[in-house]
C-alpha cells in the first residue's frame, strides 16, 4: 500500500523557517519523483516543488515561482524521506502542505500535475 505522511508544520512568524518531512512507503522510492503541493482555505491546490527520482539522470529540483529562492527540496533515498526546507516564510505561504508521489521519475507542474498518491497534509500557518 502506497503511503506518504507529511509532518513538521506549525505556526511561525513571517520571516521564520520550517522544515517539512515526508515519509514514503509502499513503492520503489528510487523510481519516482516526489513533490509537494499546498492548499489554502478557499483556494485551489498549488504545486510548490518537486524532485525527480534517484534513478533519473539528474535528480533535479523544481520550484514554483512563488517559493523559488526561499524553499529547498531534498531527499534521503536511504530512508525514503523527502524534505522541504522553507525559509523567509510569508503569510501567503499559509496552507496545508501535502507530499505526493508522482506518476513518473520526472517532475512536471511542481508536484501537483503528476501527483497520483498523497496522504494527510501538515498545516503551516505564518503570522504577520
Amino acid at each position: 500500500e502506497v503511503q506518504l505522511q507529511a509532518s513538521g508544520g506549525g505556526l511561525v512568524q513571517a520571516g521564520g523557517s520550517l522544515r517539512l518531512s515526508c515519509a514514503a512507503s509502499g513503492f520503489t522510492f528510487d523510481d519516482y519523483a516526489i513533490g509537494w503541493f499546498r492548499q489554502a482555505p478557499g483556494k485551489e491546490r498549488e504545486g510548490v516543488s518537486c524532485i525527480s527520482s534517484a534513478s533519473s539522470a539528474d535528480g533535479s529540483a523544481h520550484y514554483a515561482d512563488s517559493v523559488k529562492g526561499r524553499f529547498t527540496i531534498s531527499s534521503d533515498n536511504g530512508r525514503n524521506m523527502v524534505y522541504l526546507q522553507m525559509n523567509r516564510l510569508k503569510p501567503e505561504d499559509t496552507a496545508v502542505y501535502y507530499c505526493a508521489k508522482q506518476k513518473y521519475y520526472y517532475c512536471s507542474g511542481y508536484g501537483l500535475q503528476l501527483a497520483d498518491f498523497w496522504g494527510r497534509g501538515t498545516q503551516v500557518t505564518v503570522s504577520s
